[in-house]
């Protein structure tokens, strides 16, 4: 008979490349997870990881499998997953991963966190970074839920709008540019600080900008939001960043130019849609967003 877990322990594998790691994730001690190694070395025929230095590497075969094993485990999760009946958080006991960028965890997380811990304590999150936007998580089971601005994204993806956002300048307590209105001029001769996962130095406020014959001097391109806000409380730069992720210590300066608000959505897989367990998460996802937002209102 087969052990569906030996997937499980496999796709944990291929993911950490490491026993210690892959245990970790599954709860399993390592030496359990050595035991499921061996398992898999005889039911394949293959060595599957070898020895690299000091880590492990996976072999072809190995390479090969990886490509069907995570689908597998979706498939097998939504066949076996029952189609109607309430959960009970209480006996929840397992992962669920949220894939979003880190303006959103750094909102949102500790919220989630906690409510997902007081309504089921064995649950556990995943919470993962969003380089890009890419279906292929979502698709491959990967990825539970995706937070983010929808953009061009497959057409099977179930998806809600969960909040309305906006641009805007943020800056220290002290800065120069609160001494008077904030006009285009003004913005434009200060010192900037943007945040772009794709190392753009441009963007809709350049634009509108330009329009008015302006042009600012953006001196610094970061990762997240996050790394912006960090610099703006730092120094005299300013930081253009969405309203939802302000911090408390920094001070909102509206932008004195007109750029599109954006609609932050969740994005799931259909496969995803009909399982008890999905939806709940969802629910603490959504609700977490609600509260947050009613609060900021």
């Amino acid at each position: 008979m087969i052990d569906l877990n030996l997937l499980r322990a496999l796709d944990a594998l291929l993911e950490t490349g490491s026993v210690t790691q892959a245990a970790e994730r599954l709860g399993l001690s390592v030496s359990a997870m050595s035991r499921n190694l061996s398992r898999l070395r005889t039911a394949t025929g293959d060595p599957l990881f070898v020895r690299a230095g000091m880590s492990m590497v996976p072999t072809p075969h190995a390479v090969a499998l990886g490509d069907r094993v995570s689908g597998l485990l979706a498939e097998v999760s939504a066949v076996l997953a029952p189609l109607s009946g309430k959960v009970d958080p209480a006996a929840l006991n397992r992962a669920f991963s949220l894939r979003a960028n880190e303006g959103f965890f750094h909102r949102f997380a500790a919220a989630l966190i906690v409510k997902m811990q007081e309504a089921a304590p064995q649950a556990r999150l995943l919470m993962a970074s969003k380089p890009a936007k890419d279906a292929t998580l979502l698709r491959e089971g990967a990825v539970d839920l995706e937070i983010g601005v929808l953009g061009a994204f497959a057409p099977e993806i179930r998806t809600r709008a969960l909040f309305q956002d906006r641009f805007i300048a943020a800056v220290r307590p002290g800065h120069t540019l609160l001494s008077g209105p904030v006009t285009p001029e003004r913005f434009a001769n200060c010192l900037h600080v943007v945040a772009s996962r794709r190392g753009l130095w441009a963007g809709p406020v350049d634009q509108a900008l330009a329009e008015l014959g302006l042009s600012r001097r953006i001196v610094a391109v970061v990762a997240g939001f996050p790394d912006a806000m960090d610099v703006a409380r730092r120094s005299d730069l300013v930081a253009q960043i969405p309203a939802s992720v302000l911090s408390d210590d920094l001070i909102e300066v509206p932008l004195p130019v007109r750029v599109p608000g954006i609609t932050i959505s969740a994005m799931w897989h259909p496969r995803l849609d009909a399982d008890p367990q999905q939806r709940w998460f969802r629910e603490m996802v959504f609700s977490t967003v609600r509260s947050k937002e009613a609060g900021r209102s």
